[in-house]
């Protein structure tokens, strides 16, 4: 069943696959691409300053789908079916999130080497980039389906859920973006530990908020 709810959550999120599911990946590359014309051509303001824009737009690029990401099935059942089976939240969560994070996470990745060039970034600042993103983006993830769930029962979810996104975004884009900074690779663990925490309590923030919005 776990498999079937991995194959069904990545048809609908993957790149390509569902309606503006590519949405994310063609946000990242926009946000890489127009930043150099907002600050001008100046190679020493885009050296310091690129490796952030590439966090916030990895940022945005993760939350971009929230509206999708819950609130679809929780209007058709899905996950009153799901749990008639004898299936618990925290593992519909726990495969969405892995989906979640696939379906934007490794392109994401992937379209750095494109967005470095475009912002004119060095060789070790995409190799932080790279690493950052790689431990950063499930953490990404995370926050952008604790958002979801948070507020798929909500009129006013998505003016909402840019509040939220703060407090939780803040310690992930402080380490990750500093370590481009400082070009310093043992922040880059600090953003790690932070995503990996994000991760493991995402699937029982998320699987509670989903039962709540069933009860209401």
């Amino acid at each position: 069943m776990i498999a079937a709810l991995l194959r069904r959550d990545l048809a609908q999120f993957f790149p390509f696959t569902g309606s503006g599911a590519a949405l994310p990946l063609v946000f990242f590359l926009a946000v890489a691409m127009l930043y150099p014309f907002a600050v001008g051509p100046d190679a020493n303001v885009l050296t310091k300053t690129g490796g952030g824009v590439v966090w916030i737009a990895a940022l945005l690029a993760a939350i971009l789908p929230v509206e999708k990401l819950v609130r679809a099935d929780i209007e058709r059942g899905m996950f009153d079916q799901l749990r008639l089976r004898g299936m618990a939240e925290e593992m519909m969560m726990a495969v969405r999130l892995l989906a979640h994070w696939l379906s934007f996470g490794p392109p994401l990745i992937l379209a750095a080497f494109p967005a470095a060039a475009l912002l004119g970034l060095d060789g070790p600042t995409l190799h932080l980039i790279l690493i950052g993103l790689l431990a950063g983006t499930p953490g990404l993830a995370a926050i952008g389906l604790i958002i979801a769930a948070l507020t798929a029962s909500l009129r006013a979810g998505a003016a909402l859920s840019g509040l939220l996104l703060i407090p939780l975004a803040l310690p992930l884009l402080i380490f990750g973006a500093g370590a481009l900074a400082r070009q310093d690779v043992a922040s880059l663990g600090f953003a790690g530990a932070i995503s990996l925490g994000l991760v493991a309590i995402a699937p029982f923030a998320a699987g509670a908020a989903i039962r709540a919005a069933r009860e209401v």
